[in-house]
């Protein structure tokens, strides 16, 4: 019975001609029944399958193994000729914009050529070279007609270990912030490149950086158990830079991975102007009795919500530094919070695998229990339509209704865990990955864009962390990614077919 479910004789080559006993047993050796009859004599008698045919099944196993292997290394080399082919076709697309192209009926013509290319060769193909034919043309089909147009022009160098958060300023100043494994958080002017102010406040890992919705503060969360808001006021003076017009040249970071002696290397700090420094904030949110990984204002800003490791969120008053409220219920350790940009909503995600939706507008506030991932969620954030958008190291992404828990609206199924996405006022969905790649997508599951990645430009490590600019704020740079690399980049995200960013 063993026998029969072995691979067909044609796969393991020279077998094909050997003689079947009884039973379709194929023979290996020449044996006579007496030699069959010695070695079932000689066995023990809890081991009933008699040396040749574990020979053979040894045999049979190696081949089947070794056609894995081969699989294995064609698969591979498969998805380095669609890497290759996907960057080629947005380098064309965005090559085509600049000359004035019709981009429609270029689309419309390469994909008629392509539809009688293949449909004169599948007469010529076995059926599995037109499975595995069908299957690409799927991975390769979103990318016929491409409607958003990506390019980085702006790195952000000059912090010694892995960026964990980056932020984008809601006052109207062209400034990013990012906070970093190497315990600092730095505010960035958008164009020019350079660090404006180093806060140093925080003993421990900081995890995660927001702006204050109004004023000149940031609000930062550490591995030290607490979260700092701090001032940071930059002056007309700091954001002027004498090559504001500079875009990124691609060359390598290689000074990352060899370590930079501080803020001061690569190209932070240029100019001549020297870094403000910072070590004291205005108020220190105590607490938690674990890692804050994550920490948001609420609307206004009088009010903080953090969340930490110790499996609670609390509630801040930004004002005196006073526990309002402490949110408890998730099983596992917290890993983002976020907060509705207009209503008293928070979301809480955890490694339990579910987010919560706890709602301040009532005096008496209620949660609600999302329940749609099989990993941990890694991200969670509102959307100007009151949608939810989550990510998880499920490889998926899934988009809710804030007054429907019980099924997403849309789910996008990824190749990579997701790490802290975020949402444009366009409704545009910027996922970052472990594999070094951040993907774009519209609220319901249609891919828009990849953002190119070689070895010259793009992250070299996971990213970890994207940040939509507002529609207001005037810099050529409207989405910025930070990455384990220990470096964000800011790209121009420009839609073709409306002809605007």
């Amino acid at each position: 019975q063993i026998v029969h479910i072995m691979p067909q004789e044609g796969l393991v080559g020279k077998s094909s001609g050997k003689k079947r006993g009884p039973g379709g047993l194929p023979r290996v050796r020449s044996h006579t029944d007496a030699e069959f009859q010695y070695y079932r004599g000689d066995q023990d008698h809890d081991n009933l399958l008699p040396p040749p045919f574990r020979l053979r099944l040894h045999d049979l196993f190696h081949h089947i193994e070794k056609e894995f292997e081969a699989l294995y290394a064609q698969n591979l080399a498969l998805q380095d000729k669609v890497e290759n082919l996907t960057e080629r076709l947005e380098r064309e697309s965005v090559a085509g914009e600049r000359q004035g192209l019709n981009d429609d009926t270029d689309a419309a013509s390469t994909k008629g050529a392509l539809k009688n290319k293949s449909s004169g060769q599948s007469s010529q193909k076995v059926k599995a070279a037109n499975k595995l034919r069908v299957q690409t043309s799927k991975i390769v089909s979103s990318f016929k007609t491409p409607s958003v147009s990506c390019r980085v022009v702006r790195d952000y160098v000059g912090h010694r270990d892995g960026v964990w958060d980056v932020a984008v300023s809601h006052g109207g100043q062209p400034v990013i912030a990012t906070a970093s494994a190497d315990q600092t958080a730095c505010v960035w002017g958008i164009d020019g490149g350079r660090c404006l102010l180093q806060y140093n406040g925080h003993s421990g890992s900081v995890n995660s950086i927001k702006f204050h919705p109004t004023q000149d503060l940031i609000l930062t969360a550490s591995g030290d158990h607490t979260a700092h808001i701090w001032q940071a006021v930059i002056t007309p003076d700091q954001l002027r830079v004498q090559s504001s017009e500079d875009e990124v040249d691609g060359s390598d970071h290689e000074d990352e991975e060899d370590g930079l002696s501080g803020l001061g290397g690569g190209r932070v700090g240029d100019g001549g102007a020297g870094i403000a420094s910072l070590r004291t904030p205005l108020k220190e949110l105590q607490g938690h009795n674990g890692v804050v990984i994550a920490a948001d204002w609420l609307p206004g800003g009088d009010q903080a919500i953090t969340a930490a490791w110790d499996r609670t969120a609390n509630l801040y008053d930004t004002h005196t530094g006073e526990l309002l409220s402490q949110l408890i219920g998730h099983d596992q350790e917290l890993t983002h919070c976020c907060s509705h940009p207009t209503q008293r909503l928070i979301v809480t995600a955890s490694k339990d695998t579910t987010f919560r939706l706890w709602d301040f507008r009532d005096p008496i506030h209620s949660v609600s229990v999302f329940q749609g991932h099989t990993e941990s969620v890694t991200s969670v954030c509102f959307t100007r339509e009151d949608k939810v958008v989550s990510g998880s190291d499920d490889r998926s992404v899934k988009v809710w209704d804030v007054k429907n828990m019980r099924s997403p609206l849309a789910t996008i199924r990824l190749d990579s865990p997701v790490n802290r996405l975020a949402v444009s006022a366009s409704n545009v969905i910027a996922i970052p990955h472990d594999n070094r790649h951040v993907r774009l997508y519209d609220l319901s599951g249609q891919r828009l864009a990849r953002l190119p990645r070689s070895n010259r430009q793009g992250h070299r490590r996971m990213v970890c962390s994207v940040a939509w600019a507002d529609d207001s704020l005037i810099a050529r740079a409207n989405l910025f990614t930070a990455g384990f690399d220990r470096v964000g980049y800011g790209w121009s995200i420009h839609s073709i077919k409306e002809g605007k960013d």
